[in-house]
């Protein structure tokens, strides 16, 4: 599918960019004075308290700082500076996975925020930079709770509500936090499901730091109340004033954690700013979503994620925009909720994971012919390459041959889209990324920064700073530095590697080939294989473990794990162990230390691992066996080169 799709123009009005001309343009203006191009769009987009005295310091790179001496509030500039403007619009549009609703405006909204707000400070202690973990479902007081601590200050860190109890506790421990606030539970398919008991297990050991919970009661269900820990959300609210003057906060100081996996076991708690992230994330959704004061915008993701993060809170809220939260999932209670509600609110923008497309197409191909979907405008993919059949059917059958697609390339790390069509601008090559935004210098080069050839893959790199870009790992800055400026430079400098890799067509445009490091992007999300073997290791029975990515045709790819057993390494007995037992045993193992995200799709159980004489697994092996292709690595220098065929055997089954 190699045909380029021009952008139906008749659907936008005033776009942000009418053609490749004015792209090319402010690329160009970006090009000729880079930090007085940035400082054009802060001083414009940004409501600054004091203004900044520096663009850009580079001083002491990596640790880039952008908007030096600026003072500003990211709360007041997602919800109070609209309140002159905006105050009775919609900004949040609530439906739970039962089909209740709510609408909240923008005054609604910054009442309940300075509440939640004032709150924090009274009942809990909550200074500016004390850290607050969240543990939510998708219900509008996980917004509220993040701008509630952007609105004083404290750096929230949120936990997908998907997350074990074990992983939720690394995390709070990491972040030394001093809150949690979740809820008591949430519904999942018409059946609820309980948050506060992962709390209450996650709190038993270890967990010193936390001094206070406070739980939303979403469903009524019974929990535990812990005496002097644990506090009500719903009733302390009730008591608080709706008056909350916005912490000062400078430009550089951290707005928020969020975990990410790695190729080590460790959680890297990525972390960002207040300025440059929330400039990025509302200039995005004027660039790519072409947001417009009457739109009404869904994105599907969890808040738990950066999707939700940027594109569900901070990046609409600070566009003026109305942004959809809901709690359920596409396919419940049928195949057509996604479109029901498309046509119940007549969004315009409607932005979701290749997984959620391929599952409905999958589940209901005819659903979106049933639906009026006449107010779509732009469609969005995200978390992963979408391939050619899943974009084919996305544009013509939910689109009607009339949205653009935009096909975002971002991570965590960034902050906002690096990559991605303008919605009528861009002629779009379908499963193509296409050209960086402006102000994103992105290049494809070698580890030495050669550019590469043509159709050749090299490292997916962005060689300039930008301002939403990650300024630390919380807590190990040389892990920051050594996991994200190590590999790759430029003109002798280091640069920022995205960890994926990509190639450029004779016209320029970037397609992503997929990671280059040990972690595996299931539905979006990225899975660090050594977080995912440490718990497997914790089977009493597991000797040694290799996990690799296999393609799926729903989730993009799953976990495959081969695993070899104690009684087959040692050689105590033959492998007669009910291997359907084993690995009922182990995805237990996981679901308990990471959550069910990380279940693996399959197991193989192996008698060795490709292993070189000095010890190292030959994933590259591994890999090509469980897509089923030829080994064209050299097996010369394994420690056992016979291993390759007995694992090929049990794996392919020949």
């Amino acid at each position: 599918m190699s045909e380029i799709f021009e952008p139906k123009k008749s659907r936008f009005n005033n776009p942000a960019f009418k053609n490749m001309c004015e792209y090319n343009d402010l690329m160009n203006e970006f090009k000729e004075d880079y930090e007085a191009t940035w400082g054009r769009f802060a001083s414009e987009k940004i409501e600054w308290f004091k203004p900044y005295d520096t663009i850009l310091d580079e001083s002491n790179a990596p640790f880039y700082k952008w908007f030096v001496g600026g003072k500003m509030n990211v709360a007041h500039q997602c919800v109070d500076r609209h309140l002159d403007t905006k105050k009775n619009k919609a900004a949040i549009i609530f439906e739970g996975d039962n089909g209740d609703q709510r609408i909240i405006t923008y005054r609604e909204l910054a009442y309940e925020v300075n509440k939640t707000a004032n709150m924090f400070k009274n009942q809990f202690d909550i200074k500016k930079g004390d850290r607050v973990v969240v543990y939510m479902p998708m219900i509008p007081e996980a917004a509220i709770t993040m701008l509630a601590c952007a609105k004083i200050g404290a750096i929230h860190s949120i936990v997908f509500g998907g997350f074990s109890a074990e992983a939720l506790k690394d995390r709070i421990i990491d972040a030394e936090a001093k809150l949690v606030v979740t809820a008591d539970g949430a519904f999942r398919k018409g059946t609820p499901y309980m948050l506060k008991p992962v709390v209450d297990e996650a709190l038993k050991t270890g967990c010193e730091c936390v001094k206070k919970v406070c739980i939303v009661e979403r469903n009524g269900e019974d929990i535990t109340w812990v005496a002097g820990r644990d506090y009500s959300y719903n009733e302390l609210i009730k008591y608080e004033s709706s008056k909350c003057e916005p912490e000062m906060m400078d430009s550089e100081d951290p707005l928020f954690l969020l975990y990410t996996s790695g190729s080590t076991g460790k959680p890297k708690g990525v972390q960002h700013s207040s300025a440059g992230y929330i400039l990025w994330a509302q200039m995005t959704m004027e660039w790519v979503f072409d947001i417009k004061d009457n739109d009404t915008y869904w994105c599907t993701a969890d808040v738990g994620w950066i999707t939700g993060h940027t594109y569900i809170v901070y990046g609409p809220l600070a566009a003026g925009a109305t942004t959809v939260m809901f709690e359920g999932v596409p396919t419940f209670p049928d195949a057509g909720r996604c479109w029901k509600m498309i046509e119940e609110y007549k969004i315009n923008q409607f932005y979701t994971a290749p997984t959620a497309i391929r599952m409905l197409h999958k589940m209901g191909a005819d659903e979106p012919a049933k639906y009026d979907l006449s107010s779509l405008r732009i469609l969005g993919t995200v978390g992963e390459p979408i391939d050619p059949p899943a974009w084919k059917w996305y544009y013509e059958e939910v689109g009607g041959s009339q949205c653009s697609i935009v096909d975002t390339y971002w991570q965590t790390e960034t902050g906002g889209h690096m990559i991605s069509p303008l919605p009528a601008a861009t002629p779009i090559k379908p499963a193509c990324a296409t050209f960086p935004l402006p102000g994103i210098m992105a290049e494809i080069i070698d580890a030495d920064g050669t550019p590469t050839e043509i159709g050749e893959k090299g490292f997916m790199c962005i060689t300039k700073p930008w301002p939403s870009m990650i300024r630390n790992i919380w807590g190990d800055s040389e892990r920051f530095v050594k996991s994200y400026f190590g590999d790759c430079k430029k003109d002798g400098k280091p640069v920022y590697f995205t960890g994926d890799g990509a190639m450029m067509s004779e016209d320029k445009y970037i397609t992503i080939t997929g990671r280059t490091d040990d972690v595996i992007n299931v539905s979006g999300h990225r899975m660090g294989t050594a977080e995912v073997e440490s718990a497997i290791k914790k089977h009493p029975n597991v000797a040694a473990v290799a996990v690799v990515g296999k393609p799926h045709d729903i989730k993009g790819e799953g976990i495959f794990a081969y695993i070899v057993l104690k009684a087959v390494a040692t050689q105590e007995a033959d492998q007669t162990a009910d291997e359907l037992e084993l690995s009922k045993e182990i995805n237990k193992i996981i679901k308990n230390e990471i959550g069910a995200i990380a279940l693996c799709d399959e197991m193989a159980f192996v008698p060795d691992l490709p292993k070189t004489r000095s010890g190292k697994i030959m994933r590259r092996i591994l890999r090509s066996i469980v897509k089923g292709e030829a080994i064209t690595q050299d097996t010369s220098t394994l420690e056992d080169p016979s291993i390759v065929g007995k694992i090929e055997s049990i794996v392919r089954g020949a």
